[in-house]
């Protein structure tokens, strides 16, 4: 359904060194760089899904209150992973890895990248 999805940065290099150390234990990595943007796709995939840019209008980055970026995980401990990584790179805990009341095997881990943006990584495998 979605073709890709973006979030806004003030300050893209550190953004790449946060995004760089956490989307590869879930199986993205950085594809392609150019001026004011950065691309990331899933292992095996040739385009850029998620995109970390600075505004295109120039004026500061903020985040959506109410979005969140959702990215599968391949196994809960990748969402482990993930929630260890971000926090280690400058993010903040939304949400330690757990179990949440979505349905039965719905195994998540909230964090927002150092502009505010929220990310979840999700593992929906029974164990």
């Amino acid at each position: 359904m979605l073709l890709y999805t973006t979030v806004g940065t003030n300050d893209l290099e550190r953004a790449g060194r946060f995004y760089d150390a956490i989307l590869p234990l879930i199986g993205y990595g950085r594809q392609k760089e150019a001026q004011g943007e950065i691309g990331y796709g899933a292992d095996g995939d040739e385009r850029c899904r998620f995109w970390v840019v600075e505004p295109f209008n120039r004026e500061p980055a903020t985040y959506g209150n109410g979005a969140t970026i959702a990215f599968e995980a391949p196994d809960r401990a990748s969402v482990d992973a993930f929630h260890a990584a971000a926090l280690a790179a400058g993010g903040t805990d939304e949400g330690a890895p757990g179990l949440r009341p979505f349905h039965a095997s719905f195994y998540a881990a909230f964090v927002r990248d150092p502009d505010g943006n929220k990310l979840v990584a999700v593992c929906e495998k029974p164990v």
